[in-house]
């Protein structure tokens, strides 16, 4: 089984970039499944209801969130009703939305995770127990699990991959938007990438406006990031795993 998995979209004008490219990588690949981190689709802060479809429509399976979930508030009602979207499951009990999800793709249960980091981010539960307690709980209704690491610190991100090495059959990062060069198995049959990348303009920075950001961290004055202009890149990677041995067999970066 292949499962493709894509960082960040970065803005309204990356969901239409999806819309026109995502189904051709699809085929292209020969993906099975396809997850989608759709945190910042709708101008960087937050995706709404309208852009989390748009996605879906593009030939995602599944989306996953992180430090934006609510920025929009319109998602709030999607992420309680729908069972495709859910936003990382160290949130509070009472915060809408579930932080994991079982979805079937033919014969198969795919349990789908979304995860926040701590380290330099909001002060979440602990992202350890809580992915343990989801484990637990659903042991046996499940047949492979993917993890979404929403973290800023590339530390964590491995931390949480080696502790859950064959326990969650496909872990990948996401949030800093810069596709590292670290895609592994690793000891115990789990596929790992610390960071997906992202799917935006390749010519700002993370996706926004450059001089913006330049002017930020020159001056320290507050400044209004806006999404940056110029040509679109999809990043992400391809898992192939062998669901006769239970391992991962390849993890290839790849963009469109």
């Amino acid at each position: 089984m292949k499962l493709l998995a894509i960082g960040d979209v970065v803005g309204t004008r990356s969901v239409e970039y999806l819309e026109k490219k995502l189904w051709d990588a699809r085929r292209e690949l020969g993906a099975d499944f396809v997850i989608v981190n759709g945190e910042n689709a709708s101008d960087i802060h937050g995706v709404s209801a309208a852009d989390a479809k748009r996605i879906m429509e593009s030939g995602a399976d599944l989306i996953t969130l992180g430090n934006h979930t609510y920025g929009r508030r319109d998602i709030c009602e999607l992420l309680c009703d729908a069972d495709w979207i859910i936003r990382p499951a160290n949130y509070p009990p009472m915060a809408p939305g579930s932080g994991y999800t079982i979805l079937r793709l033919g014969g198969w249960r795919i349990l789908g995770i979304n995860v926040m980091g701590t380290a330099l981010m909001d002060a979440l539960a602990c992202p350890f127990s809580t992915v343990d307690r989801i484990l637990e709980r659903e042991k046996g209704s499940y047949d492979l699990a993917v993890m979404d690491i929403h973290a800023e610190a590339t530390s964590e991100k491995i931390a949480l991959a080696r502790y859950f090495d064959g326990r969650i059959d496909v872990m990948f990062g996401t949030h800093t938007h810069v596709q590292t060069a670290d895609e592994q198995i690793l000891p115990k049959g789990s596929g790992y990438i610390t960071d997906l990348g992202m799917t935006g303009p390749v010519d700002g920075v993370i996706g926004t406006d450059a001089k913006m950001v330049i002017e930020k961290f020159r001056t320290r004055m507050p400044a209004r990031f806006t999404v940056a202009d110029g040509p679109i890149e999809a990043h992400g990677a391809l898992f192939d795993w062998d669901e006769n041995t239970n391992r991962t067999r390849e993890v290839r970066r790849i963009k469109f």
